[in-house]
């Protein structure tokens, strides 16, 4: 579950993290099926409202989150945020699925207090949750021109393999 970040937006599907996951997982003989269920532009709102259904269809033994970032670029207040997330977890897991939270960074432009209270947000569910928590899932890449796209918000394809790096990090903590 996740936002355009995750959808491969700006380049080839198969270049994106998530595909890379996938061809990761069968190159190791681990035979999971990886379903992105990204949408761009997404929320932890939206995130949650396709959540039951997504669970339903395909029952999966591991749940991605790697949403938040439209969230910090539209102001979401945090307590918002925060049960958004906490409900999103808590459905993932009631249905028998183990939980990976990826958190995301946003620009300071809401200033610094609001920044840091939506940081902690990924850190108090992945507590309150007991589950593992990719701090920032675009480490070793917004900070890298090459790694990202004219946007400024989007990683290139040449970054894909290391956000895979910063998933599987914690990732193989549930595998």
């Amino acid at each position: 579950m996740g936002d355009s970040l995750s959808t491969a937006f700006g380049i080839e599907r198969s270049q994106g993290w998530v595909s890379l996951l996938q061809n990761h997982l069968n190159s190791t003989g681990k035979y999971y099926k990886v379903i992105n269920a990204s949408v761009s532009g997404e929320t932890t709102r939206g995130g949650l409202v396709r959540l039951p259904r997504t669970l339903k269809k395909h029952q999966p033994d591991i749940v991605i989150i790697a949403l938040g970032g439209n969230d910090g670029l539209r102001g979401l207040p945090l307590n918002q945020f925060r049960s958004n997330l906490d409900t999103m977890i808590s459905l993932a897991k009631s249905s028998n699925a183990k939980v990976l939270l990826s958190g995301v960074r946003i620009p300071p432009n809401l200033g610094l207090t609001y920044v840091a209270g939506f940081i902690h947000v990924y850190t108090e569910m992945a507590q309150k949750h007991n589950i593992p928590l990719v701090q920032y899932i675009l480490k070793n890449v917004s900070t890298k021109a090459n790694l990202m796209q004219d946007d400024g918000i989007h990683p290139t394809a040449k970054a894909q393999p290391v956000i895979l790096k910063n998933v599987l990090s914690e990732l193989k903590k549930l595998i």
